[in-house]
């Protein structure tokens, strides 16, 4: 017999699949990927280095959303850093379960770090202190990836079964209108941005 047209097998195939599963369940494991695909768990392990590897081909295929051309030199280093947090975000919110296992991996994907290589660059451009630069990056990405997390949560995430005993709460509640994850999000970013116009202020003071 000839071989297939298509391959049974291949890091696409594989990775479409853990992506699957993790949408489903939250986490992924090779033998469960190798039940779906219909082929030995063996055969998997012939494609990928292991579950790590598993995992960075997960971060590729969500950050592959991430538009990096955001993060352009030459842009304004605050417009590029918004740019860049409402892609992020939206490319991670398409997959929120896939948060908690990838923010618990260190990063080895080769795209995924040419990304964090342009913000570094773009943050030393506008003026940022080298030690300061990892900390602003890392507070962007905590508060996109919580937003993240927040959009796959209910429009209500407060049920008051007695709005006597919470009445400032109650009252809360009732007057914010719809889109509560966006205008929180917004909120966070423009604070967030603030404090880092300010840091960059004070090196000059």
């Amino acid at each position: 017999m000839g071989r297939p047209r298509t391959p049974l097998l291949d890091r696409q195939r594989i990775t479409t699949t853990a992506l699957e599963l993790v949408d489903e369940q939250g986490d992924f494991s090779v033998p469960q990927i190798a039940r779906r695909l219909g082929v030995q768990t063996g055969s998997v392990y012939h494609h990928v280095d292991g579950r790590d590897g598993i995992v960075e081909l997960l971060r590729e295929r969500v950050a592959e959303s991430i538009d990096s051309g955001t993060l352009a030199p030459g842009r304004p280093w605050d417009a590029a850093l918004t740019a860049w947090a409402r892609s992020y975000r939206a490319a991670f919110a398409a997959h929120p379960k896939a948060i908690p296992l990838l923010t618990t991996s260190p990063v080895r994907a080769p795209r995924v770090l040419d990304q964090y290589e342009r913000a570094v660059a773009l943050l030393l451009a506008a003026g940022f202190a080298l030690p300061d630069v990892m900390p602003v990056i890392t507070g962007l990405e905590n508060l996109v990836l919580g937003s993240a997390l927040d959009l796959a949560a209910p429009e209500t995430m407060w049920v008051l079964t007695d709005e006597t005993a919470t009445p400032r709460l109650a009252e809360a509640l009732a007057a914010v209108p719809r889109g509560r994850a966006e205008q929180a999000f917004e909120l966070a970013l423009k604070g967030f941005l603030a404090h880092a116009r300010e840091m960059l202020a004070a090196y000059d003071a």
